[in-house]
């Protein structure tokens, strides 16, 4: 059984999460204020934290920040009630896996928690660190080094290597790396978001980025890679 660690101010939000989560399987554990979520959310036995972003003592963004820097790995799916576009690239910058705009269905909160953790879990057991010409990508702390120099890669731009990496040798359409790396969000992405995804993805992990030798494109298809 996952356990799932709640960390929302809201008692009558944070209660029928918890209840509908347990009706779906889950242990849960539930934090009033961003300290406490941030102690319990270091403590092992953690699956997956669902985390809101204003809340009291540590914003939600200062409590992902602050597990990342300490070398926490556990997934977080982020709540806010802003709708900003601004809020969900700082969410995402700091290291949270998914981000959920209040009000939301349960059902998609379900849906995206289900498919954070299926991700979390496809490596598991499997070798953890992967490397191909000067880069070396450590798939359990989700660091990425080319030449010995630290990369910073986007959640969304590591999670696109994450996906080349396990179908290495593949030729993947557009509309397959949408449905693996964008899963269930609520604004449905074009083909064109996953060539911009790609762009930027080569730009740091290729030696030229004009002439890519890891991530070549399938002509009329989508991409391979070769790594």
């Amino acid at each position: 059984m996952s356990r799932i660690l709640i960390v929302e101010d809201d008692q009558s939000l944070a209660a029928g999460l918890c209840d509908g989560l347990r009706c779906e399987g889950y242990g849960t554990l539930v934090a009033g204020d961003g300290a406490d979520g941030l102690r319990l959310a270091a403590q092992p036995g953690i699956d997956l934290v669902i985390l809101d972003v204003m809340l009291p003592k540590l914003t939600g963004v200062e409590v992902c920040r602050t597990l990342r820097a300490r070398g926490s790995t556990v997934p977080v799916v982020m709540l806010s009630a802003k709708g900003e576009e601004l809020d969900k690239v700082v969410g995402l910058k700091v290291g949270a896996d998914d981000y959920l705009t209040k009000p939301f269905s349960f059902t998609e909160l379900v849906a995206r928690v289900e498919a954070v953790l299926r991700r979390t879990r496809r490596f598991a057991g499997r070798e953890r660190t992967y490397e191909f010409g000067d880069v070396s990508v450590n798939l359990r702390t989700r660091e990425v080094e080319k030449g010995g120099r630290s990369l910073t890669l986007l959640p969304r731009e590591f999670r696109l290597l994450e996906h080349f990496i396990e179908h290495r040798g593949e030729v993947m359409s557009r509309d397959q790396l949408l449905d693996a790396v964008w899963d269930h969000d609520a604004m449905s992405p074009l083909s064109r978001t996953v060539d911009m995804h790609v762009a930027k993805l080569r730009q740091k992990i290729e030696d030229e980025g004009s002439a890519p030798r890891w991530i070549v494109t399938a002509h009329r298809v989508g991409y391979k890679f070769t790594g």
